[in-house]
């Protein structure tokens, strides 16, 4: 295998693209599996995990329409498709923190506790190792390409992976200990960084390149 300081400016934009599009079908896959048992388990942290990486995939879609366009010279400066691209996902990301607010006051009202939060625990350590790999990998193309616009998709990866850590941390609580309002309190912490998102994907279809919370030239 050729040694990355040797690739050429076309070898790391293939490579760039190929991550994006990993970024979308892990997405879809992960969404899939979280909802279904979100569902069957009556867990909100992971059903709301689900939605969330749903969500992932309309700015992941967003991001691999800019790096085709980038291969072929047309600049950084995000085009029509992907303004909007990025303002349905705010939007979506925005509904998903309602939608989870309301729901986790009504299962603390009520009292609800999950049949397990097994695959909740399952699903968030499968996510931490595949987003680590991302961010790594991410925060390379975007070095090695000078681009702002993946160093920022790099760092929003990291919020996918501070969402896995939340998920990771209430399933593992409530399987300890019972505690049905640690999978309603989990289901809030993921709104929150959820709402984070949504306010970022607005500010990038702004114009604001690196709106992630993380810095866009941290390290992995």
């Amino acid at each position: 295998m050729q040694k990355d300081k040797s690739m050429t400016r076309e070898q790391w934009l293939q490579r760039a693209n190929g991550l994006a599009l990993f970024t979308i079908f892990y997405n879809l896959a992960e969404g899939a599996g979280s909802v279904w048992f979100g569902v069957a388990d009556e867990t909100l942290s992971l059903f709301g995990f689900g939605l969330d990486s749903f969500i992932e995939v309309i700015s992941a879609v967003g991001v691999w329409h800019m790096l085709r366009r980038i291969a072929h010279n047309s600049g950084e400066q995000r085009d029509e498709f992907e303004q909007r691209a990025l303002r349905i996902t705010g939007a979506a990301f925005y509904l998903l923190t309602a939608g989870l607010l309301l729901t986790a006051g009504i299962n603390l009202y009520s009292s609800h506790k999950p049949e397990t939060t097994l695959w909740g625990i399952i699903i968030s350590l499968i996510s931490i190792s595949f987003m680590w790999f991302l961010i790594s990998q991410k925060t390379k193309a975007g070095k090695a390409l000078a681009s702002p616009a993946i160093l920022a998709d790099a760092a929003c990866s990291r919020a996918c992976l501070y969402l896995s850590l939340v998920l990771m941390v209430s399933s593992v609580g409530y399987e300890l200990t019972g505690l049905g309002w640690l999978d309603a309190v989990g289901a809030v912490g993921i709104a929150w960084l959820a709402y984070k998102e949504g306010r970022e994907a607005f500010d990038k279809a702004r114009g604001l390149a690196c709106a992630c919370s993380c810095s866009c030239g941290g390290r992995a």
